[in-house]
């Protein structure tokens, strides 16, 4: 049987992690997955991401148990499922941190940072949380459904950062230190470009890492970039992925199709996913979602422009024409034999299947698609049955269509 052995490794430091938050060795500043974490650590702060407890909520199928106790305060049952799940995790005080690192609860914030650059509903769920702890919040609102980033949407941003510093220096207790800010950029750039060879691995035919191990090996990537921790962690699971192809070691040997996902995870299901797929002798070697924490622009000789460059031009915030260039490319890479879109019930900002992109992309790639319905944590919106049929089938006239080339 394949396995990562690196995974271990991964879920110590993933846990010792969460454990800092409640140390009270460090103040404590929340953060959305792609938002000024650098910034923030360079003040000090423990960093602490939301959106990764959500997919926590998801993975363990505990989502649907709290996501009622946001919808009697008001939110949608049809608005993104981190936000319901967080929410009402923490109204019934109910959350796997508990369970699975010993935890309290949600760890408390001194500062709250979002970055809308993902979606507009980080807002809402990021200032319910100021006024549930009474502590400070800053945002940036960068332009969005951008083809090109240019110079002026960079300004903009850099503009936003730097308006952090003074409530960072009055929270922090800490003078902005340019040098600090640079070398934390430096380890995130380091660790980032560690992570996207550790993607690329899977160019290989026979691929070490499937999207669905890239989902939980992405962990330190998420909550960890800018530390050396994180940095350390990339290059050992790069040498035993690289020493895996070298030694033609693969999650799925001889694979018959090669996929793209396109799309949220669907937490709750990664397993079934995983196991449906590779019996099916698919290998799902690529995604957007995996790949949205390669921040290649990074430069900590330039650390403003840079982030607020990477930042920006994130997959998610793109418009339709780069975000087809983008697939056509990695379609390319990967050497793709078909793409899975998930169309996301409740995150519509990454669900790209709505307006008939899978058709125009078909006609300028020539790759097969499939759209699934379901959701990222609530899974009244996924229907097993239905998706293992729709799979399968895409499988069989992919094969097909191989055969008759």
């Amino acid at each position: 049987m394949y396995i990562i052995k690196s995974t271990e490794k991964m879920k110590a430091i993933m846990g010792n992690y969460f454990r800092s938050l409640e140390n009270g060795e460090k103040k404590v500043a929340w953060c959305t997955s792609v938002g000024p974490a650098e910034l923030l650590r360079s003040f000090g702060f423990e960093v602490y991401f939301p959106e990764n407890h959500g997919a926590l909520l998801g993975a363990t199928r505990t989502a649907m148990d709290v996501i009622p106790e946001a919808v009697k305060m008001g939110y949608s049952g049809h608005v993104c499922s981190y936000t319901t799940a967080d929410i009402g995790s923490y109204l019934r005080n109910d959350t796997p941190l508990k369970k699975h690192y010993g935890m309290k609860g949600h760890p408390k914030p001194d500062l709250i940072a979002f970055n809308t650059n993902q979606c507009r509903e980080v807002q809402d769920w990021f200032y319910f949380f100021a006024k549930e702890f009474n502590c400070p919040v800053v945002g940036i609102t960068p332009p969005r459904y951008l083809e090109e980033v240019t110079q002026k949407e960079v300004d903009l941003v850099v503009e936003q950062f730097k308006s952090m510093i003074p409530i960072c220096e009055q929270v922090s207790g800490q003078k902005f230190d340019e040098a600090k800010f640079k070398e934390t950029v430096r380890l995130s750039k380091e660790a980032t470009l560690l992570w996207q060879k550790v993607l690329k691995t899977s160019t290989a035919m026979n691929a070490p890492i499937s999207f669905f191990d890239g989902t939980i090996h992405m962990g330190p990537i998420v909550v960890l970039r800018g530390t050396q921790i994180a940095k350390d962690y990339y290059t050992e699971l790069l040498a035993e992925l690289e020493e895996n192809v070298k030694n033609n070691e693969g999650f799925l040997p001889k694979a018959r199709t090669r996929i793209f996902w396109e799309g949220m995870p669907i937490w709750g299901k990664l397993r079934m996913l995983s196991d449906l797929f590779t019996s099916n002798g698919a290998a799902v070697v690529a995604s957007t979602y995996c790949s949205s924490w390669v921040f290649d622009k990074f430069d900590e000789n330039d650390p403003w422009n840079s982030t607020a460059r990477a930042y920006t031009e994130i997959f998610i915030n793109r418009g339709e024409k780069a975000k087809m260039r983008m697939l056509s490319d990695w379609f390319k890479e990967y050497r793709i034999d078909g793409i899975i879109y998930h169309d996301s019930k409740t995150c519509f900002n990454n669900s790209n299947a709505k307006f008939g992109m899978p058709q125009r992309l078909k006609d300028i790639t020539g790759v097969p698609a499939l759209v699934i319905e379901g959701d990222l944590c609530d899974l009244r919106f996924f229907s097993e049955g239905q998706s293992i049929t729709k799979i399968e089938t895409f499988l069989e006239q992919l094969e097909e269509n191989i055969v008759l080339k």
